[in-house]
């Protein structure tokens, strides 16, 4: 009977770290062997990390990599390991996973089909390999065989889908199973969104069943470069089942997980299966609390930075920290939490004292109710808070203003530039701050602002991190309702309360970011069909215009459209922010838009028409 015992190893890399990209997989080789794993799957592109963009170009880099690879080999010994690496032939880069059967590399295997949508821009880096092409190559004093290979290991016949391959109507999939293959391992990149993974156990379960093999899915893992997460599935399924699935979005180096499979015998009933994340929000919170530990810890910084306005989003990104640490220190052990940032802390609320500094920048149109739901937040979080007003600085600024146009400011005249202005009053300062700290600065920014503007550039934009610039504003506030009740942040009451407004017009005005902008459920709506859907104004408009008053309709559709072309420039210069949905307003990431257009002119005069 032919069994073999197979693994999954997710593995936490980091482009150029190369120590630490090669330890975590010979650590998770070690620990294979002590498993009495047969064959070990590592993600794609393992040894430098898929996120590496235009170095893939260079030749250096995969030179470094395949010294790296030789390093990988030596730890090879009683078992077979897949590896991903990229590989420079003629002058060109292609994704490859590299086959090593104790301590003897058995081949190459590259990708034939290239992401090139949403996030992706793996044509600009990478070749597409043939079909059912085969070289040899020398790679430093080796021979290599690279291309469409297959493997063997005790009998067992295998070969590769990598990522993109497994998603397209034509798949390597259907040419290995006629080719005989017992086996097809997936390694791949593929990052992190809401509500994503099902799609992905769907693939693999499916896959199993149609082409009659053990199917075997490898995700990288972590926030390896800033803004993609990667929430390290590992899943294999035969015969339509899944019988091996690993809990995502581990906060640790590496995870490895296995299964003794009977090729000649499948299973009556599904087998290993960890416990996934139950709901939306907790993925979002997990994934979250993942993507800010990677990023604080990659960057070398000493901890967080906040303006603490007592609103929604600043309210989510302060919780958010204190939900990585808490998970963190549950996930690693409070032992290694600490040695990760270099602290020194007895419990939760002194980590978070020592990493989340949060500042309350008053106006005099800031509010007693505002000030007190940021101080109860940050005390029941443990942060360290500061309270300080500014507007001297406002007014000094005002004044000066005032004396070189020779005229008075008014809000009759100046609303923008006075609302403006006591944002970017807040900036230097909490930059200071930060400095100071030796810190991140996070924006509070969230995806609905981001769409039409709705935020002062050098002011609440101000900061080197966006940790919730990926999702919009209905699904932040429900999360805070949320994760009052579900994690047990009782000092989340009083922000829940509010309803969210930026507080920089005369309390008498009764300001709030729906009277100036529109509904934040429409917003949505609009945002999905427009920027997701690429759907027209007029096409908006036939798809809403059941639920809405035709004329306030056709306002709030063309609102958006002006707004969103004449604010791209802002989205240009918005710092990075992790992708979390299945959409997202990054340029740099998803959303590409001219900075310069014509703003929807002859689009939206056929919605006033219609």
């Amino acid at each position: 009977m032919k069994q073999l015992k197979l693994g999954g190893a997710t593995v936490n890399q980091t482009p150029l770290d190369w120590q630490s990209n090669t330890t975590n997989i010979i650590n998770a080789i070690e620990a294979a062997k002590k498993e009495n794993i047969d064959i070990l799957c590592f993600p794609e592109l393992a040894i430098t990390s898929y996120s590496c963009e235009d170095l893939f170009l260079s030749e250096w880099l995969s030179e470094s990599a395949w010294r790296e690879l030789l390093k990988i080999r030596e730890a090879v010994t009683g078992l077979t390991v897949c590896v991903g690496i990229p590989i420079r032939i003629d002058g060109w880069t292609y994704n490859g996973v590299c086959v090593i059967s104790d301590k003897k590399i058995l081949g190459i295997t590259l990708k034939q089909n290239l992401a090139r949508d949403g996030v992706h821009y793996e044509p600009r880096w990478f070749e597409p390999w043939p079909p059912g092409v085969i070289k040899k190559i020398i790679i430093g004093d080796e021979a290599v065989s690279v291309g469409d290979l297959l493997y063997n290991h005790n009998d067992v016949t295998f070969g590769f889908e990598i990522c993109e391959d497994a998603w397209r109507k034509v798949r390597p999939a259907s040419v290995l199973v006629q080719r005989g293959v017992d086996l097809i391992f997936n390694p791949s990149a593929s990052h992190f969104a809401m509500e994503k993974s099902p799609s992905r156990e769907n693939l693999v379960t499916s896959s199993s069943s149609v082409y009659n093999c053990v199917y075997g899915y490898v995700n990288a893992l972590g926030n390896e470069a800033g803004r993609m997460i990667y929430d390290g599935d590992i899943m294999f399924a035969q015969g339509g089942k899944l019988i091996l699935r690993a809990r995502r979005l581990s906060l640790k180096a590496y995870e490895l997980r296995s299964c003794t499979v009977d090729f000649q015998q499948p299973p009556a009933k599904e087998n290993i299966l960890e416990e996934d994340l139950e709901s939306k929000n907790e993925e979002f919170t997990q994934a979250t609390s993942l993507a800010l530990f990677d990023y604080l810890r990659k960057s070398k910084a000493r901890g967080f930075v906040l303006s603490l306005s007592g609103g929604a989003d600043s309210s989510c990104c302060a919780v958010l920290v204190a939900e990585m640490i808490r998970r963190a220190g549950k996930q690693l052990g409070w032992k290694e939490f600490c040695a990760a940032f270099n602290i020194d802390a007895k419990h939760e609320l002194d980590a978070t004292e020592k990493l989340l500094t949060c500042a309350y920048q008053s106006t005099e149109n800031s509010t007693e109710v505002t000030l007190n739901a940021a101080k109860g937040l940050a005390k029941s979080l443990g942060a360290t808070f500061y309270n300080w007003s500014v507007d001297e600085e406002f007014h000094s600024y005002s004044k000066k203003i005032e004396k070189a146009i020779g005229r008075p400011l008014s809000w009759e005249k100046d609303d923008i530039a006075l609302q403006n202005i006591q944002a970017r009053s807040r900036s230097p300062i909490i930059w200071m701050l930060a400095n100071i700290k030796q810190s991140l600065l996070l924006t509070t920014s969230n995806r609905s602002e981001g769409d039409v503007g709705y935020t002062t550039m050098d002011g609440d934009t101000s900061g080197s991190l966006a940790p919730v610039a990926g999702v919009d504003k209905p699904f932040i506030l429900q999360w805070l309702k949320w994760a009052e009740v579900n994690l047990g942040y009782a000092g989340l009451s009083m922000v829940n309360k509010l309803q969210p407004t930026a507080e920089l017009r005369p309390a008498g005005e009764s300001q709030t970011d729906e009277k100036d902008l529109m509904p934040y459920d429409l917003l949505v709506r609009i945002e999905k069909l427009a920027i997701r859907d690429r759907k027209s104004p007029v096409e908006i408009f036939n798809i809403l215009s059941e639920d809405y008053d035709a004329q306030r309709l056709k306002g709030y559709i063309q609102k958006f459209f002006r707004l969103w072309s004449q604010n791209q420039w802002k989205r240009e210069r918005l710092a990075p922010s992790f992708h979390l949905d299945d959409i997202n307003v990054d340029p740099r990431s998803w959303c590409r838009f001219p900075i310069l257009s014509a703003n929807f002119a002859q689009e939206l005069a056929a919605l006033d028409r219609s």
